[in-house]
């Protein structure tokens, strides 16, 4: 059995070292040249999800940066942490680097013999030749014409990235401070760089120095220096339908979520969990890989994954509404149910394995 993956990106590379790793032939269709990474770009990934990386991808500790604590401040209640989330001597996620886990994931498959990666024309003929497609490029035709239909929101916002670098301290505790100009991330690289994802309001950022902001609310480092920044515009979406036919969509064609929980990537790594189950399931049954694997996908995770990123979003407008009515009142109900035991280890079951139903 031969599966066409269309797209050059972590998603695909991901997905097709799953593949490959099961005896399943991969072509990777790569339409047009991938942009080098860009090296300020990081991912969170959660405990659960970077020991099924090691144990059903390849293994990713040697490039992992384990965080042990996230703390959670608002500006409202400035100093006082409304959240604090610990495992004790355990980490809760994992910092890596999207260039190098692309680099280990490139450099590995180019010497599987399972695994293909081909410049060919995405055209009706390419769909006729495989009987399971999995597309994860938005831009092509495929994507165009049957996975346009969306349920998205518009944030009129942009995520910065940037990356301090600073004199070295013990990194291993996350910082998410909702600002009154949007949420602010410090997400530890190492000992000694940090990296920082800020959300500002479109009718705030033009009139706002970057730099500034990180020197205003950092607290915690000794900054040498501050990297290039670069931005994107924010939004969310869920697809429709996740196929057509032996069409799969899946990664960012699938569904793309506000970056404040970090939860983007970690929402493709468990959708690669349930794509291998469904696969595995049909090899010990003798069954092909043809469409009704689509089908299948699409029951498993749809509804789990669209409460998912509407979850994500009711974060991101608690406290969007807390910031613009200035009123500490929820904070504050938030900090008192964050510490009873139960609902911590709730919070923390959620963000580490998704919503299981």
């Amino acid at each position: 059995m031969r599966v066409c993956i269309i797209g050059s990106g972590l998603s695909s590379l991901a997905l097709a070292k799953a593949l490959v790793n099961q005896n399943i032939y991969v072509d990777l269709v790569a339409q047009k040249k991938q942009n080098t990474p860009d090296k300020l770009r990081t991912i969170g990934i959660s405990k659960s999800n970077v020991d099924f990386f090691n144990d059903q991808i390849t293994n990713i500790e040697r490039i992992t940066w384990k965080l042990k604590k996230i703390e959670i401040f608002t500006e409202n209640l400035k100093k006082e942490k409304i959240l604090n989330f610990e495992n004790y001597g355990d980490e809760l996620f994992s910092i890596v680097k999207n260039f190098q886990l692309m680099e280990i994931l490139e450099k590995i498959l180019s010497k599987n013999i399972y695994f293909k990666k081909l410049n060919k024309k995405i055209n009706s003929n390419l769909i006729k030749n495989y009987n399971l497609i999995i597309n994860t490029d938005a831009s092509n035709f495929i994507s165009e014409k049957y996975f346009s239909k969306k349920i998205m929101k518009e944030y009129n916002s942009s995520a910065y990235t940037t990356k301090i670098v600073h004199e070295k301290i013990k990194n291993d505790s996350a910082i998410q401070i909702f600002t009154k100009k949007g949420p602010l991330a410090f997400l530890p690289m190492s000992d000694y760089e940090t990296s920082i994802v800020y959300s500002i309001h479109k009718s705030i950022e033009k009139n706002e120095n970057l730099k500034k902001l990180i020197n205003y609310y950092n607290s915690k480092y000794k900054i040498k220096k501050i990297e290039k920044t670069i931005s994107v515009e924010l939004k969310s979406f869920n697809l429709r339908s996740y196929y057509y036919k032996n069409i799969l969509a899946f990664g960012d064609l699938l569904h793309r979520i506000h970056p404040l929980a970090g939860q983007g990537f970690n929402m493709t790594i468990r959708d690669i969990k349930t794509l291998l189950d469904i696969i595995k399931n049909k090899y010990e049954l003798g069954l092909p890989l043809d469409s009704s694997v689509n089908s299948e996908f699409e029951k498993k995770l749809k509804h789990n994954n669209f409460i998912f990123s509407n979850g994500i979003d009711l974060v991101h407008e608690f406290f969007n509404f807390e910031r613009k009515t200035n009123n500490d009142i929820l904070s504050k109900t938030v900090q008192l149910l964050g510490k009873y035991p139960g609902v911590n280890k709730v919070f923390k079951k959620i963000a580490d394995n998704g919503i299981l139903f």
